[in-house]
């Protein structure tokens, strides 16, 4: 019987894996390359398959805007560079909804070895022993990986949700805040808990205008930026 290797995950607050790779930008080397910038890291299952092809130009479309907020774009599959580069070139062939032209500009990885991917534990064998399962990684400027999604193979990936995160965890970081369910930029956070009974009941007595509680543990300040 075949031993199937069931690689661990990297979780949350791990240094994301380093490693050395061929991609269609060239070779990089990560974390290395990137330091000081948030990086999404993508995995998808094969080139050449309708559900990757709306991803891919959905994310070339968007390069721009990732880059505005610090954050470069790292693909991945297990395909070789020359089927890489082949797919690109057809989806600069393609339209679909408002995109046409569309030329991927950031790296995609050749992993035909699957070194990166089970590093990532992007190969799954409940899904495929063979495919990259539909991973992404959010991984910060100190090279800490800070969200981690996964898909299933029938199902695109939401980028409007890739970009909030970033723009969330951004926040937060900055301001030492939490962000409320939906939140968008701009809309109100939610500061820290209180630490003692003191704090709870000056927060609840406060007059400050920039900041609301509903109860002791759940307090509000307005985002003016």
């Amino acid at each position: 019987m075949e031993e199937i290797t069931v690689n661990r995950m990297p979780l949350l607050g791990d240094e994301a894996p380093a490693f050395k790779a061929v991609t269609t930008q060239g070779e990089i080397n990560f974390p290395e390359d990137y330091k000081g910038k948030w990086v999404i890291l993508f995995s998808h299952p094969a080139d050449f398959t309708p559900v990757c092809t709306t991803e891919f130009m959905t994310f070339a479309t968007m390069m721009e805007e990732f880059r505005e907020l610090n954050t470069e774009l790292i693909g991945l599959s297990v395909d070789s560079l020359y089927s890489h580069i082949a797919w690109l070139r057809k989806i600069e062939e393609l339209e679909y909804k408002d995109m046409k032209n569309v030329k991927v500009q950031f790296p995609l990885i050749e992993d035909i070895t699957m070194d990166v991917a089970k590093k990532y534990g992007m190969i799954q064998p409940g899904q495929s022993n063979t495919q990259a399962v539909r991973a992404v990684f959010i991984i910060d400027p100190e090279s800490k990986i800070r969200t981690i999604l996964y898909y299933p193979l029938s199902t695109g990936r939401n980028f409007d949700e890739m970009k909030r995160i970033i723009q969330a965890l951004q926040k937060a970081d900055e301001d030492n805040v939490a962000t409320p369910a939906d939140w968008r930029p701009g809309d109100d956070v939610i500061v820290p808990p209180a630490g003692s009974c003191g704090t709870a009941r000056e927060r609840m007595e406060s007059q400050d205008e920039d900041m609301y509680c509903l109860d002791w543990f759940l307090c509000f300040k307005k985002d003016k930026k």
